[in-house]
């Protein structure tokens, strides 16, 4: 087992197990967010149910964030070392409308909303759609 990849599910709380390592080595590869059914076909012997409940693990314990891009599949993406999920950790993503990638714009924080009284914010989704780079040569 990877000693890196062990520390960085301690720190968050997470019990190592084989499959908590794989889906975190392979979220690690990634530069854009990903689908439960991406993951699924990269582990394609993998217990559909486990990698599920490997990735609600993650979200619950804070080291991944779900994107609703639009494309009706949720996306996953790491946290930032530093985020705790709160509204202030949130930030903007960018999904490209050709190739279908959704990118997390880490240093594009969603600014504060000012709510009514007595009302309580969960969660804030900002995506912004476009060409991402590779699509726009």
């Amino acid at each position: 087992m990877n000693d890196a990849l062990d520390y960085k599910l301690a720190q968050r709380d997470i019990k190592p197990t084989a499959m908590r390592i794989l889906v975190l080595q392979h979220l690690m590869e990634q530069d854009k967010a990903i689908s439960l059914q991406t993951i699924e076909s990269a582990f394609d012997i993998a217990d559909k149910s486990t990698l599920y409940r490997t990735l609600k693990t993650f979200e619950k314990n804070k080291l991944v964030h779900t994107i609703d891009d639009g494309t009706k599949q949720l996306k996953y993406a790491l946290c930032l070392e530093s985020c705790e999920c709160e509204t202030i950790d949130q930030h903007y993503h960018f999904h490209c409308s050709n190739c279908q990638n959704t990118f997390c714009l880490t240093n594009q924080n969603i600014p504060k909303i000012e709510l009514p009284k007595n009302f309580k914010m969960y969660q804030a989704n900002m995506v912004i759609k476009g060409l991402c780079e590779n699509c726009n040569k």
